[in-house]
């Protein structure tokens, strides 16, 4: 019987602590995978990985002491040669371009679910199991195939990605979390649209709800996003 693969080992760099322990918490729940660290800033990240074997880094672009990409870079130059998932806010087309002469073979854009993470790194282990000479040029394309994301699952009837990005910022930045109605209020729909996009982000794992209860009547359903999601 052939031996399974040995797993891959995977460390987070990320500034957030609650963040970093959730896509840590993440990694270790696929298959193939193994959260061997943690860092927070850059320079914590080069000295666990002069001590410690990595083969892919889950790499936030934006760290306290310098950007991703510098780090990456200063990681090639000193010769390490573990792949990169950047994981960043930012949209900027620049820096996927310069990513990709870095060994950035995925980017993750926040806020992200455990099934986004989960499909790029089981694209990335089909990728790096690949092995042997291609036969072709068709063969060739398939396996850098492998490191494409699918198209975007396709929302429910009814819903818009615009105005579910709007009712995402408000969940974010509702430190408390919020009714129904007080992100149509805010978001300029009404409750009824409003708790539609909530529990389609409960049903997506970015949100959680729970029973707030008032002085009268049946208590109304609270909305919280979920840090890391």
């Amino acid at each position: 019987m052939t031996p399974a693969p040995p797993d891959i080992r995977v460390l987070v760099v990320e500034d957030d602590p609650v963040a970093a322990d959730a896509h840590m918490m993440y990694v270790q729940r696929v298959p193939g995978f193994k959260a061997v660290g943690k860092a927070h800033t850059a320079a914590e990240a080069r000295r666990t990985l002069d001590r410690v074997p990595i083969d892919l880094l889950l790499l936030d672009l934006h760290l306290p002491d310098g950007h991703g990409l510098a780090l990456a870079r200063s990681l090639r130059a000193a010769g390490h040669h573990a792949d990169v998932i950047a994981v960043t806010s930012a949209r900027d087309l620049a820096i996927v371009r310069e990513g990709v002469s870095l060994g950035v073979v995925q980017y993750v854009l926040k806020p992200f679910t455990f099934a986004t993470l989960r499909d790029r790194l089981v694209r990335y282990s089909e990728f790096r199991t690949t092995a042997g000479e291609a036969s072709g040029q068709d063969e060739v394309d398939r396996a850098l195939a492998t490191l494409r994301a699918p198209s975007p699952a396709e929302l429910p009837k009814g819903l818009s990605a615009p105005t579910l990005d709007r009712v995402i910022r408000t969940l974010r930045t509702a430190t408390d979390g919020l009714t129904a109605a007080a992100a149509a209020e805010s978001v300029g729909i009404s409750r009824i649209t409003a708790r539609r996009y909530l529990e389609h982000l409960v049903t997506t794992g970015r949100a959680t709800r729970s029973p707030q209860y008032g002085q009268v009547g049946r208590p109304e359903l609270h909305y919280r996003w979920l840090r890391g999601s």
